[in-house]
């Protein structure tokens, strides 16, 4: 059996689809507790839990069932990540292929081969709050850009991750704008008012996260260009730098309301199937 069949066969498997359900919802979870934490940062602050995942996961440990449900969450956002890599060795067969079914075959495997990663890193986060090892995702980053500044070019990555992160944020902006993401899900079956409903949460949610992982990426753009890896503060740093603005609160709130939509969104998104 080649890798593509056991991809196509992985990725039609009825349990990884179910437990890929749970993951998308766990996915909306994180975010909708991220949500909630830049609101308290935003008009409370002073107290609580980073507003980034970190804080996010630490959120549902401190509660009376929160072990058990990061280990679900944990599951299934690896599941998700198993869904994601079964995406890309699916796609693997068009890589040699020419013109446009070469560049989506290579656009595809890309954007899976980042989700997955994105998934593993949740999953582990999971995991170390489950048994109670998690620390501050800040602090964790803070520590990788350091270990990275001491590479060769070091420097010069970091910025690069930077400058990833940010056009990664406005292609999450432009998606909303746009409407993309309704190409990706299959609304065919669905209602008038369930499409009208899945669009606004898109609209607003796609653009609320871009804004944060452009924020984050500026971060290390800056921790780059001052070679300080304490500029390096993640997506709970990059809220509190909206917080500094004018009109800080404000904005923050609005930023807190699309990434609860992104939360919402996933909850959505786990109701319809992909659409190829």
């Amino acid at each position: 059996m080649s890798a593509q069949d056991a991809a196509r066969r992985a990725g039609n498997s009825d349990a990884l689809e179910h437990l890929a359900r749970v993951g998308l919802i766990a996915y909306g979870v994180v975010h909708l507790l991220v949500a909630w934490l830049a609101i308290q940062l935003a008009w409370f602050p002073g107290g609580g839990e980073s507003a980034d995942q970190s804080g996010a996961m630490a959120t549902l440990a401190e509660s009376p069932v929160g072990k058990p449900v990061l280990w679900v969450v944990a599951i299934g956002l690896i599941a998700l990540a198993v869904w994601q890599a079964a995406e890309v060795l699916r796609w693997r067969s068009d890589w040699s292929a020419s013109g446009k079914a070469r560049t989506k075959a290579l656009r595809k495997s890309g954007n899976s081969l980042v989700k997955a990663v994105i998934y593993v890193v949740l999953a582990v986060l999971a995991i170390r709050y489950a048994t109670g090892t998690g620390k501050s995702s800040s602090s964790s980053q803070q520590e990788t850009t350091a270990g990275v500044f001491g590479w060769p070019g070091g420097q010069f990555l970091v910025g690069a991750a930077g400058l990833i992160l940010i056009g990664v944020g406005v292609w999450h902006v432009r998606k909303g704008f746009n409407k993309h993401f309704l190409k990706q899900i299959d609304t065919s079956g669905c209602d008038p008012g369930a499409v009208r409903l899945v669009t606004r949460l898109g609209q607003i949610g796609f653009p609320g996260k871009g804004i944060g992982l452009a924020g984050v990426g500026g971060l290390l753009i800056w921790a780059a260009v001052t070679f300080d890896p304490s500029k390096a503060q993640g997506l709970d740093g990059a809220l509190r730098g909206v917080l500094e603005l004018p009109f800080g609160r404000i904005l923050l709130t609005l930023v807190a309301v699309g990434i609860a939509a992104f939360g919402a969104f996933c909850f959505v998104r786990a109701r319809y199937p992909e659409r190829t």
